[in-house]
């Protein structure tokens, strides 16, 4: 994993994905926790998908950034990889100083994109300031995945 110091230390190509994450976390439905998150990936194809968390008041109906941003990617283009997720959240009471990591469902669901075309996803994880943390694969934030090799033939 490389730590960027702050968002200015970072490629343009990373500050520009954050910036499709940080659009979409502004348009949050997040009526309950108040905790806006958004995610961005960036396809093999060069296309940017977008994803907001979207919130319920039965909480388990609702779903997260990330996986709102896979699903719709995969939608679109299902034989395309994605190079890279950007993900990043917005706390209205305090600034996030710390980078926002996918919850486990999420961790698992990319992993199997990862899994599905055999090329690895990038990671940027990001606050609303200080550290960015940028890794190399969705298989180091999930050790000791669960995958289709499990599962009877």
């Amino acid at each position: 994993m490389r730590v960027y110091d702050s968002r200015e230390e970072l490629p343009v190509d990373f500050r520009d994905l954050l910036r499709h994450a940080d659009e979409a976390a502004a348009r949050a439905y997040a009526e309950y926790s108040h905790f806006q998150v958004g995610a961005a990936i960036l396809m093999n194809n060069g296309m940017v998908v977008t994803g907001a968390n979207q919130e319920n008041a039965v909480y388990p109906c609702g779903l997260c950034a990330e996986r709102v941003a896979a699903f719709a990617a995969s939608s679109a283009y299902p034989e395309v990889p994605f190079n890279m997720i950007a993900v990043t959240a917005i706390n209205p009471v305090e600034p996030l100083r710390e980078p926002v990591a996918p919850c486990g469902s999420c961790r698992q669901v990319l992993f199997e994109y990862e899994q599905k075309f055999g090329h690895p996803i990038e990671v940027l994880l990001a606050g609303q300031q200080g550290p960015v943390y940028h890794l190399q694969s969705v298989a180091t934030l999930l050790p000791y995945t669960f995958h289709a090799g499990f599962l009877p033939k």
